[in-house]
């Protein structure tokens, strides 16, 4: 796949209180199109980043229902991937690429 393809399917870091607590295991998470697939995430992060990675774990986050002053509206569906990298390698997310 070219480079473009793998910025398609990798969208951003997820920064947040829980993956900041994977980061010490090795992990690092990943916002990641729906149609994206964990060979393909596997293939984009070592291609992207210059690292070996372990294993890829998908969860889908399926949109909630909300209310914002009195029309209903539906947030859309969210794939995440948490990625465990090799031993020696690491993914600094907060400079970007």
């Amino acid at each position: 796949m070219s480079r473009e393809k793998y910025y398609d399917v990798i969208r951003t870091p997820v920064i947040t209180e829980k993956s900041t607590m994977a980061s010490q295991n090795n992990q690092v998470v990943f916002k990641v199109s729906l149609d994206a697939n964990k060979t393909i995430i596997k293939e984009a992060v070592e291609a992207l980043f210059d690292v070996k990675v372990k294993a890829v774990n998908t969860l889908v986050r399926k949109g909630k229902v909300k209310r914002f002053r009195g029309i209903r509206g539906k947030q859309n569906d969210v794939k995440q991937a948490i990625v465990t990298l090799e031993e020696g390698h690491a993914i600094d997310v907060t400079t970007g690429l």
